[in-house]
């Protein structure tokens, strides 16, 4: 272990174990959380779920009901035009960062990531979302900005609990599209091409609009060509 790190702490365990709950659905959304019972789910002292349960409000995944809990939040046809909106608006210039920045090694990964995820079979599309989600993190961590990255690793969490929440949300992950639209943004990647990494990275981000706009409110002049 390097002098700078660290063991993670029980609240970082219970963090994590607790985002992955609401974001893989098990905790739904609407559901109201207590301190004593997850406190009894993860055998534990109340202290180290209640820092959890804190943190994960201020990341937003829940709200404080006051003497009553916390409320795992919904995920309203709002919230998700705003992912998207957010993603428009960063992950183009991510990618073409990318293109500039990246190393053989993380071609390699972003290789092995689309792979895993044209391997995974159309009957598990949230295998599918895994590895989508870890290449598009891989092209943020390319984009050697921390700010940047941060912003878009919490806007693809979100994005996947919106696949396991709701399913109807899922078609575009079995397309044919977004197979071949991974493999023209990791080309332009590989081959250092900064434009058309940016270019092929809207054109994506504008498919996986498309695919579940009739389930959102009306997007922002962002999506117009």
């Amino acid at each position: 272990m390097s002098p700078t790190s660290r063991a993670p702490s029980l609240t970082d365990r219970h963090t994590e174990s607790l985002r992955r709950m609401i974001l893989t659905g098990e905790l739904r959304p609407g559901e109201v959380v207590v301190e004593p019972r997850l406190a009894e789910l993860f055998e534990s002292s109340k202290t180290p779920v209640r820092e959890a349960l804190k943190r994960l409000a201020d990341e937003g995944l829940i709200s404080v009901l006051p003497k009553k809990g916390y409320l795992v939040r919904p995920m309203t046809p709002q919230d998700l035009a705003e992912v998207l909106d957010m993603r428009m608006l960063l992950e183009p210039h991510a990618a073409a960062e990318a293109a500039r920045l990246a190393d053989g090694a993380v071609i390699e990964r972003l290789r092995d990531q689309l792979q895993r995820q044209d391997t995974v079979g159309e009957d598990d599309p949230l295998g599918r979302t895994e590895h989508a989600r870890c290449f598009h993190s891989e092209i943020a961590r390319a984009a050697r900005s921390t700010r940047l990255e941060a912003v878009l690793l919490r806007c693809f969490e979100e994005m996947v609990r919106a696949h396991h929440v709701l399913p109807e949300l899922r078609e575009h992950l079995v397309l044919p599209d977004e197979i071949d639209e991974h493999e023209e943004i990791l080309s332009a990647i590989a081959e250092a091409r900064p434009e058309r990494a940016e270019t092929a990275m809207r054109r994506h981000l504008r498919t996986i609009h498309g695919s579940i706009s009739a389930r959102m409110t009306a997007g922002s002049s962002l999506w117009r060509t």
